[in-house]
């Protein structure tokens, strides 16, 4: 009988541990989500675009295709090659997220380039969007360019997601949290991206088969949803330059170049104590605001250097290498 009280009392002592261990991944998974929110913004309003031309029926599937693609990217190829990193070669991680951080300043600012009228085509994403292809191989074309840019918002997102978790965590609750980040940002992205491209079809229907209150609710919804569309482009943008520019100076700083860090962080104290009522508020404010005005002037610097330097490069080099990884899972799958 002692015997199987001890057994009982292991037993509970494990689900305690387990249960422990539970609520730290997922609260580190959830806190990795949240440093990754540029992004995953920017992943959320990237992708509609590749639907825009399809009929009603194929827009679903085809977000399906990209979700399935996402999920490919942070799982098979990235997750195991941030678990190395962490092991065999921590003092990459920082550079590893300034370069993302670079990148998410260099994407926001030709977004804004863009809007200002200046015509850049640094990325091939727009060849992408609008391929010299027909029917079903438009829409291949289509989804292999949503999930090449996938790879790159991928790559930030789970490098921001391993620089949080602390390094004395064991390799495989690593693992699991970058694993929880990887498909609960796909589900969170893919399925906001499947609402809001179904968002009209769904007015549509209810204005034309409906009357009264619900014909109305469902015109709402169409005229909303362009607004709507617009906004989400222009908080994407906006969290892209000022997450990236955050990114890249907080890692100067752990290089040892503090000034700028240091310089942002005096003016949000000197901000904060001119508003008294709401210190916290105006600190946020103001250091967003620095972030963001470095992150736009480096993401223009950029410009010019991806487009004749870094793109020329990936398209021999990772682009490739990637596809050559896909199609080794590919064939063995047919297998």
């Amino acid at each position: 009988m002692s015997g199987l009280l001890a057994l009982l009392d292991d037993v509970a002592s494990i689900s305690k541990v387990a249960a422990a261990s539970i609520d730290d991944v997922a609260g580190q998974a959830a806190k990795a989500g949240a440093k990754a929110a540029g992004a995953v913004i920017d992943d959320a309003a990237v992708t509609p675009k590749y639907v825009h031309g399809f009929d009603a029926n194929r827009e679903v599937p085809i977000v399906w295709k990209i979700a399935k693609g996402s999920l490919f990217n942070k799982l098979v190829i990235l997750l195991p090659v941030a678990l190395l990193l962490s092991v065999f070669a921590p003092w990459l991680i920082s550079p590893l997220l300034m370069l993302g951080g670079a990148y998410l300043c260099f994407e926001g600012a030709e977004k804004v380039a863009h809007a200002l009228g200046a015509s850049s085509d640094a990325h091939d994403s727009e060849k992408h969007t609008h391929p010299e292809a027909d029917g079903p191989a438009l829409e291949e074309q289509r989804v292999a360019g949503a999930i090449k840019t996938d790879f790159i918002l991928s790559a930030e997102i789970m490098t921001i997601a391993l620089s949080t978790i602390p390094d004395s965590d064991p390799i495989w609750m690593k693992a699991l949290i970058l694993a929880v980040v990887a498909i609960g940002i796909t589900i969170a992205v893919y399925g906001f991206v499947a609402v809001i491209v179904k968002a009209d079809d769904f007015g549509v229907r209810l204005a034309s088969r409906q009357t009264g209150p619900l014909a109305a609710f469902g015109r709402g919804i169409v005229k909303f949803m362009p607004g709507f569309m617009k906004v989400l482009t222009v908080v994407g943008t906006a969290a892209m330059i000022w997450v990236g520019g955050q990114i890249v100076l907080h890692g100067l700083a752990e290089l040892g170049y503090s000034a700028p860090y240091d310089w942002v962080h005096h003016m949000a104290e000197i901000a904060a104590h001119a508003v008294p009522q709401a210190p916290g508020l105006v600190s946020w404010a103001t250091t967003a605001f620095f972030d963001g005005i470095f992150g736009l002037i480096l993401g223009l610097i950029l410009i010019p250097i991806a487009k004749y330097i870094i793109n020329p490069l990936l398209s021999v080099t990772i682009i490739p290498l990637i596809n050559a990884i896909r199609g080794m899972f590919g064939s063995a799958n047919k297998a």
